[in-house]
């Protein structure tokens, strides 16, 4: 369906004569679920990866992304540039040429996308509020998660141990410190959203 779907708005767009000026953003908002009677083992949805939607595994929330931008974005190119949604309205805005109002957390990808170099975030945090109070956040090769606010902080190397299975909180108390550090640190209280226990 993808494929087929990709090239039905493909040809749309060379139809309307409007493909060369278009830019298509092709992506997720998050790994596989079991609503609805859905099964993710099924096709095995998230592969290799830990963890279904709600979680903040790398399966809950790590999405491929595909970009089409004639004449930038180099066909058949792959990046491994770990980005997150909130950067997507600081990206529109430079491709718009225009800025974002305020300060945010997000910062453009163009120049990944443009095939250059590009500054990685310190760190991506995540939180839900479904089921319990979940943390997240990336560093580098390396996340740290908590499930619950009672939960011990557990930290992986995810780019040795993809579907996030050995726990190296006990190896590595320095990151579980620098973690629990960004987990107060980056959460801005919300009446809205209030932190509860699970």
């Amino acid at each position: 369906l993808l494929d087929s779907d990709f090239g039905r708005l493909s040809k749309l767009l060379e139809a309307l004569e409007i493909a060369d000026n278009t830019i298509i953003f092709f992506t997720s908002d998050n790994g596989p679920h079991r609503e609805g009677g859905a099964d993710p083992d099924f096709f095995d949805s998230n592969g290799p990866l830990r963890g279904i939607k709600r979680d903040l595994y790398d399966g809950g929330i790590r999405v491929p992304m595909i970009v089409r931008w004639p004449g930038k974005v180099k066909p058949g190119s792959v990046s491994n540039f770990v980005w997150a949604f909130w950067d997507f309205a600081p990206t529109a805005a430079e491709i718009a040429g225009t800025s974002m109002p305020g300060e945010i957390d997000g910062q453009s990808i163009v120049p990944t996308l443009l095939g250059k170099d590009q500054r990685e975030h310190e760190y991506l945090y995540w939180e839900f509020h479904e089921r319990a109070f979940k943390q997240g956040v990336r560093f580098g090769e390396w996340k740290g998660v908590r499930n619950d606010l009672d939960k011990p902080i557990e930290i992986y190397h995810v780019t040795e141990d993809l579907g996030e299975e050995k726990n190296l909180a006990e190896e590595k108390p320095d990151l579980v410190e620098k973690v629990k550090g960004w987990f107060e640190s980056a959460r801005t209280e919300s009446e809205h959203w209030p932190v509860k226990k699970g």
